[in-house]
């Protein structure tokens, strides 16, 4: 009797395997949620290295080209890859300097230049874009040792403290002033509402473009 009762009980050693085998711990539940981690880090890798192939060699040979830049009047043969933007290009390949990259974002307007006679953020315009188009900088404005009135008159009025946002206020005030020789103090706000001086020197700003506006309507 004792050993058909033996035979008929289940293994325990068989049993406990199978429960050990399918009991839901914690340290298991760690244990696969790190490997699906894994898997999941590395797949997408994986992936990317062999469908990726093809798209990466196209975009080599895209990488860089040569452009010409006509900026102030002179024309400028430049090597530039296609993300180099034009406040890269003109500060870093030909080292024009005065459009200044504060905010890089397209905000803050120091890095304003013309374009064809229109306004633009060179950090925001590619400079493969920028290819046979005119394009004008703060250093274009004086002929020669001779200041534009803006500039005299940004200096007579101190409006400027760092200077970092200067040759964009400048660069707005003259597009500003070329469209409206006489405007009004609110015109003039909403010419440069696209330029931030972070000194807060507006008053001295609008005060300026004012003064210089009155002096080019009387041939100066």
């Amino acid at each position: 009797m004792a050993d058909r009762h033996d035979e008929a009980r289940p293994d325990e050693s068989s049993q406990s395997k199978n429960k050990t085998g399918t009991r839901f711990t914690r340290r298991g539940f760690l244990k696969g949620a790190g490997a699906g981690a894994v898997t999941a880090a590395v797949a997408p890798a994986i992936l990317v290295s062999e469908a990726g192939k093809a798209a990466a060699q196209e975009t080599e040979g895209v990488m860089s080209a040569t452009v010409t830049l006509d900026v102030n009047g002179q024309s400028h043969n430049v090597e530039v890859e296609a993300r180099t933007t034009l406040a890269d290009a003109l500060r870093d390949r030909l080292e024009i300097t005065g459009p200044k990259v504060v905010c890089d974002r397209g905000e803050c307007g120091a890095c304003t230049v013309a374009m064809d006679g229109k306004l633009v953020f060179s950090c925001m315009t590619l400079a493969m874009d920028a290819q046979g188009r005119k394009i004008e900088t703060v250093e274009g404005l004086a002929d020669g040792d001779n200041l534009h009135p803006l500039q005299e008159a940004f200096i007579e009025k101190d409006a400027l403290m760092c200077g970092f946002c200067t040759p964009g206020f400048l660069m707005s005030s003259k597009a500003l002033l070329d469209a409206n020789g006489d405007p009004t103090p609110e015109e003039v706000r909403e010419g440069l509402s696209g330029n931030i001086c972070r000194c807060g020197t507006y008053p001295h700003v609008f005060e300026a473009v004012t003064s210089a506006a009155e002096k080019m309507r009387k041939g100066g």
